[in-house]
């Protein structure tokens, strides 16, 4: 479904992040993400940090469409279609550990609201942390790594990550952030045998499961994903080696 919305709300998270609220009515779950669109820019996915019948995108000025989207005020209209894709699947009898690096900190807040679990947010330095309010309104424990050391672990979220599972039970770790940081988690739960849920993020045109942009060895991200097991992505040989680039090509990442 696509619908134009109002601007309800406009935050600033960060020196260079935003998160806008809008009212839209379809039911959505944690790890789902909504296509934007706003005259002048292309349509982009953008995973939602609110899942409510008020929702909200988090969103990093780093290209022409986010920076549109970065102009927007109260009161302005966007085209919103979804939400799309498959998210974290909580289960109330499991503990959790979320792990968000990044601008992936917006995906996985409906995730720590939903199941009031420990978290981990990480960022390149203390000027880099976003939704932290929301954070340590939601979950249990919360903390912080920054790569500089200005703020909690000095470290990244991955070395963190590795610590805290060592001084407390989680059945799961639920993750979105940068690709290396993700190959690299998914990499640490393989060898501490803990099982993960990540949300991998690739090129998406249509966010529907039709232009096939968006594949890795077969599985739609925007479909069959954006949300994947640790039981699946060990079936994914391209992930954290290769990705797709706007025409649809396989590139090297590493």
């Amino acid at each position: 479904m696509s619908e134009f919305v109002k601007v309800l709300g406009v935050t600033e998270e960060s020196y260079d992040t935003k998160t806008i609220e809008f009212q839209l009515d379809d039911k959505a779950s944690p790890g789902q993400f909504v296509m934007v669109w706003v005259p002048g820019a292309e349509e982009v996915p953008m995973s939602l940090s609110k899942t409510g019948r008020i929702k909200s995108i988090t969103v990093k000025a780093v290209g022409p469409s986010s920076k549109k989207l970065h102009e927007l005020t109260v009161g302005d209209s966007i085209r919103v279609r979804g939400p799309y894709g498959h998210g974290y699947e909580i289960d109330p009898k499991k503990n959790y550990l979320i792990v968000g690096g990044g601008v992936g900190v917006a995906s996985i807040m409906p995730a720590v609201k939903e199941s009031g679990a420990d978290v981990i947010i990480g960022a390149r330095s203390d000027k880099d942390i976003i939704l932290a309010d929301k954070a340590m309104k939601y979950g249990g424990q919360v903390w912080f790594s920054t790569d500089d050391g200005s703020y909690g672990f000095h470290g990244n979220a991955v070395q963190l990550m590795r610590e805290k599972v060592q001084e407390n039970h989680y059945d799961c770790v639920i993750a979105c952030g940068p690709p290396v940081m993700l190959y690299f988690l998914y990499k640490a739960c393989e060898e501490l045998d803990l099982d993960c849920q990540l949300s991998l993020e690739r090129h998406m045109k249509c966010g529907a499961g039709v232009c096939g942009c968006c594949v890795i060895d077969g599985q739609r991200v925007c479909k069959d994903g954006p949300v994947f097991t640790r039981e699946q992505i060990s079936r994914m040989p391209e992930f954290g080696v290769s990705k797709r680039d706007e025409c649809g090509r396989i590139v090297k990442m590493r």
